[in-house]
């Protein structure tokens, strides 16, 4: 059976999953980065794994990266992964795709399938061609201490989540269909209102071919132009990521590295070549895209609000504002932005404003926002920004005594391959796929040494 697909850079990947005893409602975490402001998620979490094999053994949260103790922390997770392998908690499924359903208290059902990618071709540079390609800017600057984890980790278990854009259905759906012959490898509860989870084995010669041709279909050069309506200066863009951009940029760092170590033969087949995904149709009705929010810490709130209106005017821009008592007038008065103004809202202690920038020199509302903040972070280095999933949680933390936050419209998901195709790369932060909680959880593993 063949399990390289070259033509689109796909892998049959050995999936490693835990045995039926296993608790696995305790055994799966989110990402705990979705809640870096709320340390006190990640102690409920803690507390739920308690002593079961579980993934929140054998992750490094971000939140922890600026802490002390990374080095111990990391030995650590390395030693969970081993006992995990040595002790047969993990078994191996061999080479397969995983069907996913996923069930949210937000969606009824959002589809995925499991498979791994060839970080041969993907690259997360600005004017990338590849087929798999980044969607946003990736930081160089977070990747060492995330590269620190990785290189010497005996396992994989991404929330890297990758889209598709298949408007006919043709990759994914059809195998739910045919799901009733396919193995169920799971079917559990989540932990932490994260819903419920379902998973088919797929392993089949006729389903993985299938998969295969189909995707091949969407990568087919004239079908994209005319898509798109593009010329042949714009390569294929197979595959987008819509999470875990800084991961799969670890994994190929990683992957760069171990190259110059190996013969010609081990370069081909080394587990480090690939890397494990979700891959995510961008029109399957249960993927909702959600602004990701902004909270600036440490700040002097109408200081900073001048600012923003000088370098507005510096851009060629004007910040204009409406300034309200309460949360409930602010969103009784929100504006959709238009081809002259784009329109965003901040709070800060008993203040709330709905903010539009008239005539802005980006295209979306988050990238001349970001673009400010971005400068305004370089002169004042004492203050420092997050990134939230919610406007409940962002007006919480924004209206906290020297803090102001930001909150934006949703991005129209229709757009998303085209202005990537075009613009490069979105802003940093510009959307989430879903709110925290209904981000993909760490399952399945893979090993990668």
């Amino acid at each position: 059976m063949q399990t390289f697909f070259p033509n689109i850079w796909l892998k049959l990947p050995e999936i490693y999953f835990p045995k039926q005893w296993t608790d696995l409602q305790k055994r799966w975490v989110v990402a705990c980065d979705q809640y870096t402001s709320q340390p006190n998620y990640r102690e409920e979490v803690k507390n739920i794994a308690g002593q079961e094999p579980s993934t929140y053994n054998i992750i490094f949260p971000e939140i922890y990266l600026e802490e002390e103790g990374k080095q111990e922390r990391i030995l650590n997770i390395q030693s969970h992964m081993n006992q995990y392998i040595n002790e047969w908690i993990l078994e191996n499924q061999w080479s397969c795709f995983i069907l996913i359903d996923r069930k949210t208290s937000h969606q009824a059902s959002r589809k995925g399938l499991i498979v791994a990618l060839d970080l041969e071709q993907y690259d997360y540079s600005k004017q990338s061609q590849t087929l798999i390609r980044a969607t946003e800017g990736t930081i160089v600057d977070r990747l060492p201490p995330r590269i620190e984890i990785r290189k010497d980790a005996a396992l994989e278990s991404p929330h890297i989540m990758v889209l598709i854009d298949d408007p006919e259905k043709t990759v994914i759906e059809p195998l739910f269909d045919n799901r009733a012959n396919y193995e169920k490898l799971y079917d559990t509860d989540l932990m932490m209102n994260g819903g419920h989870i379902t998973g088919y084995k797929i392993a089949d010669e006729a389903s993985i071919n299938t998969i295969a041709n189909n995707l091949e279909k969407l990568a087919d050069k004239e079908t994209f132009k005319k898509k798109y309506t593009i010329d042949d200066t714009f390569g294929v863009l197979l595959f987008a990521m819509g999470d875990g951009n800084h991961s799969l940029a670890t994994a190929k760092a990683i992957r760069e590295e171990k190259k110059q170590w190996l013969s010609e033969e081990e370069k081909q087949d080394h587990p480090a070549r690939f890397a494990l995904v979700e891959l995510v149709n961008i029109h399957d009705e249960g993927l909702v895209f959600e602004p990701i929010h902004r909270v600036v810490f440490s700040i002097q709130a109408e200081k900073m609000i001048d600012d923003m209106k000088s370098y507005f005017t510096q851009q060629w821009s004007e910040l204009i504002l409406e300034t309200y008592n309460s949360s409930n007038e602010m969103k009784q008065n929100k504006k959709i932005s238009d081809s002259t103004t784009q329109y965003f809202c901040m709070m800060y202690a008993n203040t709330y404003i709905v903010g539009g920038i008239k005539h802005p020199t980006l295209n979306l509302e988050v990238g001349n926002l970001q673009a400010f903040l971005d400068e305004y972070l370089k002169q004042n280095p004492t203050s420092k920004i997050d990134y939230i999933h919610g406007e409940e949680v962002t007006e919480e933390l924004g209206t906290k005594q020297w803090n102001i936050g930001f909150t934006l419209p949703i991005m129209d998901k229709k757009e998303f391959f085209k202005t990537v195709i075009v613009d490069w790369a979105l802003p940093r932060k510009t959307f989430s796929m879903g709110e925290a909680e209904e981000k993909r959880y760490y399952l399945e593993c893979r090993k990668i040494k």
